[in-house]
């Protein structure tokens, strides 16, 4: 995203999507990238983790930055195991795992919705970026590409 205080003439935090974090240097398609990646994860029997290290808890004006204190926990607990050891509950949009708690992560920071004053806003602007990323990935799809859209966020109709 582009957040207001790191980019010139951004006020308000904005989503912006390029493929692999790198879409200008990718030599083959994005989803080639995805295939690479699935058989390494599967092959070595690796996990992937996402880590929210922006904003959290409200639009501008409510919410704020994550803490580095909070990020660095994330990390640390992915890094020694303990992020093994806790329990998870899938987010019901978007479809990945996400702790219920982290040893030294505010709750509030580990579960995003419970952020939000207004569960409703959190809820709207959940759906909003769910159907960005969903608009965004139909240039992905096509024939001669594995299809990953199973993958992304399922709104219910």
């Amino acid at each position: 995203a582009k957040v207001a205080g790191t980019e010139r003439g951004v006020t308000e935090p904005e989503a912006t999507f390029s493929a692999c974090f790198g879409a200008a240097f990718l030599t083959i398609h994005p989803t080639r990238y995805a295939d690479l990646l699935s058989k390494k994860l599967e092959e070595h029997g690796s996990d992937a983790y996402l880590v929210n290290t922006g904003w959290s808890g409200g639009g501008v004006g409510v919410g704020e930055r994550m803490s580095i204190g909070a990020t660095r926990a994330c990390i640390s607990a992915i890094l020694d195991g303990s992020i093994k050891d806790v329990e998870f509950e899938q987010d019901p949009v978007f479809g990945f795992d996400v702790p219920k708690s982290l040893p030294g992560v505010p709750d509030n920071v580990v579960q995003p919705r419970m952020a939000w004053e207004d569960k409703d806003s959190y809820d709207a602007q959940r759906n909003k970026l769910a159907e960005m990323f969903q608009k965004n990935y139909e240039k992905f799809t096509g024939p001669g590409v594995t299809d990953y859209t199973a993958f992304g966020p399922q709104l219910k109709k």
